[in-house]
């Protein structure tokens, strides 16, 4: 005679099944979730990436180039000259067909986008920032061009290998001697002829300087495409001899 009692405590392995199913579903969301938190604080306290959307870095940054952006700096790190800066239009600066385009246009795209942008590698961030090289540090006097067509920092010339210029083109075309504000940093493209910078933004609420409360980081390294794939150099040879000033 076939004994039909059924043990007690004991499932159908149908149901074993589906709570396993169940239970490595809430392990992946919980890892997913980890995740994306640990990559938010990354992006809002350490790194992020930017787009660059205009050829006013060349050729040290080419158009449609990635970098990523150091956000210690320069809160935890002080700037340096040299330092290539992200920083947001300060009020201005960006104005008609200067503001970069640079969102995606499909659903999807947009949706990619944003999930890239919530752990710093996406771009949604890049529509209201710029990128420049910093020249003058709070103190400073900045002033171009000497006889030679120079930029000249706190009276010392500096020769600046980085600039895209026509031959025997002034380090500026525009001449012009300012005093960087305590608190702000005057900054310049190294595409100098064709770099809406610090020259060209003195009738802005800024006046040309860039509040330090703006910058969101030194960008240090050239992340996409991968062929360009680089450090970014702050040039410290140029401004060795450049003598320091309260700040």
């Amino acid at each position: 005679m076939t004994d039909t009692t059924k043990e007690p405590g004991l499932r159908p392995r149908s149901g074993k099944k589906r709570n396993g199913v169940l239970t490595f579903l809430r392990d992946l969301l919980i890892i997913f979730v980890a995740a994306l938190l640990v990559s938010f604080l990354v992006k809002t306290f350490l790194i992020r990436s930017f787009y660059i959307p205009s050829a006013s870095m060349e050729n040290t940054l080419q158009i449609n180039d990635r970098v990523i952006v150091n956000e210690l700096v320069p809160d935890v790190v002080s700037l340096k000259r040299g330092d290539v800066v992200v920083f947001k239009d300060p009020g201005g600066w960006l104005t008609g067909s200067d503001v970069p385009k640079v969102a995606p246009t499909t659903p999807v795209g947009k949706a990619a986008d944003w999930v890239l942008t919530q752990i710093g590698l996406g771009t949604g961030d890049s529509d209201d920032h710029l990128i420049k090289r910093v020249i003058g540090l709070p103190g400073d006097t900045v002033s171009c061009c000497n006889d030679l067509g120079q930029m000249s920092v706190n009276g010392v010339p500096i020769k600046e290998p980085y600039l895209k210029l026509p031959a025997g083109a002034p380090a500026s075309a525009t001449d012009f001697s300012v005093t960087v504000p305590k608190g702000t940093i005057w900054v310049m493209g190294d595409n100098r002829n064709d770099s809406k910078d610090s020259r060209y933004n003195g009738d802005t609420p800024s006046k040309g300087f860039v509040p330090l409360s703006d910058v969101t980081g030194r960008a240090f390294v050239i992340s996409w495409p991968t062929s360009r794939w680089t450090w970014l150099n702050d040039y410290p040879d140029v401004f060795a001899g450049v003598e320091e000033r309260d700040r």
